[in-house]
C-alpha cells in the first residue's frame, strides 16, 4: 500500500486548519492500518486537555490517556489533536467528555479494543477520574498501565 493510497482522503493533514468550534463539528479522520492483522497497542496522551463546566463556564482540566488496539484503521493524529482541542469551549461534565471521546473513536475506527482514562484535576476540592473501555484487552498484546498517578494534592 503506497503512502498516497493511505493519505489521499485526508483533509486536514498538511494544511492550515482552524480549531473546530466544538466536538460536534470536529472532523476525525482515519487512515488504513498498514500493519492490519498484527496486534499492537497505540497510546495518545493529552496532558493539557481542557473543557468547560456546563453550569458555571469555568475551565476544567484533565490528563487524558487513550489506548487502542487497531484493526483496519488508525486515527490520523492531527485530526485527533483538533478534535480534542475542540472541547476547549465546549461545556460538558467530566464523565460526558471522557466517554464521548471514546465512543466517537470507537464509531470511527471499530478497533479491536479501546480504553480511555480521564484524570481530571480538582474542582471544588474533588478530583474526578473517569475510565471507559470496550471490553477485555485482547490476548497477546502488551497493555501497560496508563502511568498517571492519583491526585495527591500538595503532597
Amino acid at each position: 500500500m503506497s503512502d498516497k493510497t493511505i493519505y489521499e482522503n485526508l483533509t486536514q493533514l498538511g494544511t492550515a486548519t482552524a480549531l473546530p468550534d466544538g466536538p460536534d463539528t470536529a472532523v476525525l479522520e482515519k487512515v488504513p492500518n498498514p500493519q492490519a492483522g498484527t496486534l499492537y497497542m497505540v497510546r495518545f496522551a493529552a496532558p493539557e486537555f481542557t473543557s468547560l463546566c456546563p453550569i458555571t463556564g469555568a475551565p476544567d482540566f484533565a490528563h487524558l490517556v487513550i489506548d487502542y488496539v487497531p484493526k483496519d484503521y488508525l486515527v490520523e493524529s492531527k485530526s485527533l489533536k483538533l478534535f480534542l482541542g475542540s472541547f476547549r469551549n465546549h461545556g460538558a461534565f467530566h464523565e460526558d467528555c471522557t466517554v464521548s471521546i471514546a465512543r466517537r473513536l470507537v464509531d470511527l475506527l471499530e478497533p479491536e479494543w479501546l480504553r480511555i482514562g480521564g484524570y481530571w484535576y480538582p474542582r471544588g476540592g474533588i478530583p474526578i477520574d473517569v475510565f471507559y473501555q470496550t471490553g477485555p484487552a485482547p490476548e497477546g498484546v502488551w497493555i501497560p498501565e496508563q502511568g498517571v498517578a492519583p491526585y495527591r494534592g500538595r503532597g
